[in-house]
């Protein structure tokens, strides 16, 4: 049984090891990684990790890859933009003369 308290959440397991930084920043990462997140395909509150990057919803059964703790990433939000073409990155302009 791990030891856990309303503080420290899941970082409790770690007790007074590694600082008080790390330990918050784990706790905030696990908080969120192991929450239900939205399905991109079907919208339900059911997609939850697998294992690293490999995420699936458990209403519709789709599996895809995101990243490591959060199924989408910032990174990958953007380019999802680029390539839809809602947004041009500026070092992709080409200016003619």
């Amino acid at each position: 049984m791990t030891k856990r308290t309303k503080k420290v959440g899941t970082a409790g397991r770690f007790q007074s090891r590694y600082g008080v930084r790390s330990r918050t920043r784990i706790r905030e990462i696990e908080s969120v990684q192991k929450q239900k997140h939205v399905c991109p395909r079907c919208g339900q509150h059911a997609v939850k990790r697998t294992s690293t990057s490999i995420w699936a919803c458990r209403k519709c059964g789709t599996t895809f890859a995101g990243g490591a703790y959060f199924p989408q990433t910032e990174a990958g939000t953007s380019i999802d933009k680029i390539l839809k073409g809602e947004a041009v990155a500026p070092s992709l302009t080409v200016e003619t003369k």
